[in-house]
């Protein structure tokens, strides 16, 4: 059955990356309006009250927890596991931050020069972002005289979210590891649901007035829901059958109910499992896109200093913004992945598990048994299994 799958389908993990560097798109196109005209939230009317790249976010969080809990399942080391999280998310974070701050910073701040470089807000803008829970969106004059000056890299807010799920991850493997059920995972969906039931984020409000330092608790809640059903799709793949046609019905019961209350919870379902399907099912004539559709997370980090520094250079259509931004931001995270990402995911090698010790030679086991002790020690697998 699994040969005759791999005939049709393509590796899962080709599925992912489509879809990521799709969804990527998406949200490069949806900020387009917002950065010409501010009160413009989304591609679509106003009268819609949905946005196609918070639908893609809502996937993007479901495909990064069932990988993320992936990798865990398969390595259940908290410090091998922290290391693979921070080689992927930093290198590429903090060369976006460096060309920001050191190239397009001085090249098109309204400030003189000596004030740039000695304001406090510059340096605590690297460092700040760098850390991710101390992010900041402002660099002196850069960009304060575009439509939308608020945010020199406004896709970077999502990436603190993304580390709590990866702590999520690290603490239920933890937990599970010392004998808690996996069943808990629920348990904290059900917490996750409710959480988002009371503060009601959307993507036109970040819900009450909470925050976790610089994180907006209602927008983090809304989308660690499908992170942690990522999480369970994957811990659950054996139980929980992933069936296109399913998806295929979440779809369309999704959209004449995405105007009442049922779309806050229907959208995480539909997005979390339309996604992961969908990239199971990936057609295997795809499969051989390469390293083209690898490039999704520089895109993202990289388009919205790209689409600003378009329309300070007088862009003003929006139909210009986009088919301008979307092919600079596809070669920017081409240019990540060849020589940021793909370089630095090869020091991985270095955080390998490692190899079970070997069985004794049965001479050797033989003459312990003779002086009374164990026959044999205990196997790979059953010291694995502690």
């Amino acid at each position: 059955m699994r040969g005759a799958r791999g005939k049709i389908y393509a590796d899962p993990n080709i599925g992912f990356a489509w879809l990521r560097t799709i969804g990527a798109i998406t949200v490069v196109v949806d900020h387009c309006c917002p950065l010409l005209e501010p009160n413009r939230l989304t591609i679509f009317p106003a009268s819609w009250h949905a946005s196609p790249g918070y639908v893609a976010l809502m996937g993007f969080f479901a495909m990064s927890g069932f990988q993320i809990q992936d990798s865990w399942t398969r390595d259940p080391s908290w410090w091998r596991y922290s290391a693979r999280r921070l080689l992927r998310i930093l290198p590429p974070l903090v060369v976006v931050l460096c060309t920001t701050v050191f190239v397009i910073g001085p090249l098109v701040t309204t400030w003189p020069a000596h004030a740039y470089w000695t304001h406090v807000q510059t340096w605590r803008y690297l460092v700040g972002t760098t850390v991710l829970f101390l992010l900041q969106h402002q660099l002196p004059g850069v960009f304060s005289g575009n439509p939308y000056p608020y945010s020199v890299n406004g896709a970077l807010w999502t990436l603190p979210i993304e580390m709590l799920g990866y702590a999520l991850v690290l603490l239920a493997g933890v937990l599970i590891s010392f004998g808690v059920s996996r069943l808990a995972l629920f348990g904290v969906l059900g917490g996750m649901v409710y959480a988002d039931s009371v503060f009601q984020a959307t993507f036109e409000y970040h819900g009450r007035p909470l925050s976790l330092l610089v994180v907006p608790i209602g927008s983090a809640v809304a989308f660690l829901v499908p992170f942690v059903i990522g999480m369970i799709l994957r811990t659950y793949r054996d139980k929980i059958p992933l069936r296109p046609w399913v998806a295929i019905v979440l779809f369309l019961a999704w959209i004449p109910l995405s105007q009442t209350v049922v779309s806050r919870y229907l959208l995480a379902v539909m997005a979390s499992y339309g996604a992961i399907t969908l990239a199971s099912h990936w057609p295997k004539r795809w499969e051989r896109a390469g390293a083209l559709v690898y490039g999704s997370y520089g895109l993202y980090i990289w388009a919205f200093p790209i689409q600003q520094l378009l329309v300070m250079a007088g862009v003003r259509q929006l139909w210009l913004l986009i088919a301008l931004a979307v092919p600079a931001a596809f070669l920017a995270g081409q240019l990540s992945w060849r020589f940021v990402e793909e370089p630095t995911q090869r020091l991985r090698r270095y955080l390998r598990k490692p190899p079970p010790p070997e069985p004794r030679p049965e001479a050797e086991t033989t003459m312990i048994t003779q002086r009374g002790a164990p026959a044999a020690a205990p196997s790979p697998s059953s010291r694995g299994a502690g």
